[in-house]
């Protein structure tokens, strides 16, 4: 659909706000610097960075954000209407917000005439007033205002002619756009719809939506107010937020892009979307979901051998959309429930030309049911499993060759436990002879093996092991239980994840880690 007929949603992101309250969040400073660049650079109209009233780190945000460049979003603040009984300039909590003088600000109060009785304890009179008084103060300052009616459809529902009021009070007092907050997460889709549609009809001022994912209906209920007629959206990038979070805004984004004919941001932006997703998780140190919608890893991930063939003959017989729309790719998965058309497609993506060869691509499926049935799972593995195909079509070397290892574990007088490595190579004939210690079996076998290659490899300096993950295949056989070890390795570069499997835990680490390394200097030596 054309963006020039496309019609304009403004995207409110509160990610550094409301997504800091969900549970294991927490961003410095310079951690919400780095995001609000990134979200400028995707597009953003606003970007609500925090409560310069309630703690001395968004003050300290808002001090340094406003020398940012930034190309086009609004920073934006967040506060409360001012106190009951009180004056706007003795209002300390709205004198805060001046002082930092951010370009727009959202000015939440309340809509649901019991949280006006129990909560605030006042009257419903003078909370309209808190409203209208909020509002306009921050509008003679020279501060956009975007009001949050917080909780507007449970109090619509308790008593729609207040809840009403309290948004014309908002409206009196000039604010830019009024959002209709669904506070507590429990609305369903059609509801949103019909109570939107009836405040599109009262109100002038245009409407937005705040959504909580507490009935995991948030971007659905997002979609629906779109549809109704709201023209803001508020949210959070990959849903952070407080209890089960915020909207996505991602998937909000692309539903409402891609497939709505809405334009959120530019369209040449939306290839950006995974990149934000997974640098943002990233810098709240969290671990991204791999089944994200859009831009999860596995979102595009296609296993049974039926899925794989119709793929390969159009996309869009199991894919709602492009990977690629989105900055995601099409990733094919190897197991058991694979099929040639699987084998083929892996085979492109290594530059290997099994096209045509029949007896090849049925050898290395053969190979992998097998291995699969013996505990292997190359899901997580597919370094491993492109050596694997690399030594079954033929088209592999050797790096070098074991000769030998031994592990000693020792426990000192102090109680500590000691490991060591002596391990033998040799590398085109010239042998190679070290020892090296570790913090346990595995790590004393991987410095003694990068010791004794980077003589003749110097790049595996720059290769490290980022997660070490074992898990038995048959608990019930006790201590001669097979053991699957997966290894997840790093360089500048990329990254990547190798396999091994043994009723030995260190010949199964041992195998994983010689994968590693091996793929490592394939890659060098294919990009080389």
């Amino acid at each position: 659909m054309s963006s020039a007929k496309s019609k304009k949603i403004h995207i409110l992101d509160t990610t550094l706000r409301d997504g800091t309250q969900a549970e294991g969040v927490s961003l410095t400073v310079d951690d919400k610097l780095k995001i609000t660049r990134k979200l400028d650079w995707l597009g953003f109209d606003y970007i609500e960075g925090g409560w310069p009233g309630s703690n001395p780190k968004d003050v300290e945000y808002f001090s340094l954000v406003g020398k940012e460049d930034l190309g086009t979003s609004r920073v934006t603040a967040f506060t409360s209407t001012r106190r009951k009984n009180t004056g706007v300039s003795e209002d300390a909590i709205l004198g805060k917000v001046v002082e930092v003088s951010p370009q727009a600000c959202c000015v939440f109060g309340k809509s649901w005439d019991l949280h006006v009785k129990t909560a605030l304890g006042t009257t419903l009179k003078e909370n309209l007033a808190m409203i209208t008084d909020s509002v306009s103060y921050l509008r003679e300052k020279g501060i956009e205002v975007i009001y949050d009616a917080e909780h507007f459809f449970d109090g619509y529902a308790a008593n729609p002619e207040y809840a009403l009021r309290t948004l014309e009070a908002a409206a009196a007092g000039g604010a830019s756009f009024i959002t209709l907050c669904e506070t507590n997460g429990g609305a369903l889709p059609h509801g949103i719809y019909s109570a939107v549609k009836d405040v599109a009809a009262r109100i002038d001022v245009p409407l937005g939506i705040h959504a909580h994912n507490d009935s995991e209906l948030a971007v659905a209920n997002t979609l629906e107010a779109v549809r109704a007629g709201c023209v803001m959206v508020h949210g959070t990038v990959n849903g952070y937020g407080e209890r089960c979070g915020n909207a996505n805004l991602i998937s909000i984004i692309a539903n409402l892009q891609l497939k709505m004919g809405y334009e959120c941001i530019p369209p040449d932006n939306m290839k950006r979307l995974t990149e934000v997703s997974r640098y943002i998780d990233e810098i709240a140190n969290l671990v991204p979901d791999p089944r994200q919608p859009f831009v999860g890893n596995s979102a595009f991930a296609h296993k049974g051998g039926i899925h794989v063939s119709a793929i390969k003959k159009d996309s869009s017989t199991y894919e709602h959309i492009s990977p690629e729309q989105v900055g995601n790719q099409r990733r094919i998965l190897l197991s058991e429930l694979a099929g040639a058309s699987n084998i083929k497609l892996k085979s492109r993506e290594f530059n290997l030309d099994l096209e045509k060869d029949t007896e090849k691509v049925s050898s290395i499926l053969r190979k992998i049911k097998n291995l699969e049935n013996s505990g292997y799972h190359y899901e997580g593995a597919e370094a491993s499993f492109e050596l694997l195909m690399r030594r079954e079509a033929g088209n592999y070397r050797k790096f070098f060759d074991l000769e030998g290892f031994r592990v000693i574990i020792e426990s000192e007088e102090d109680g500590t436990l000691r490991s060591e490595a002596t391990i033998k190579v040799s590398v085109d004939g010239v042998r190679e002879h070290t020892a090296a210690d570790g913090d346990g079996p595995v790590n004393a076998l991987d410095n003694a093996l990068r010791k004794a290659l980077e003589k003749f490899y110097p790049t595996l300096k720059d290769l490290s092991l980022t997660d070490f993950k074992v898990r038995v295949i048959d608990a019930r056989q006790g201590t001669a239980a097979k053991v699957r070890v997966l290894i997840e390795s790093r360089d500048p570069g990329s990254e990547w994840g190798t396999i091994g499997v043994s009723e030995n835990i260190i010949e199964a680490s041992w195998e994983a880690l010689v994968d590693s390394i091996e793929y490592k200097l394939l890659r060098e030596e294919s990009s080389g």
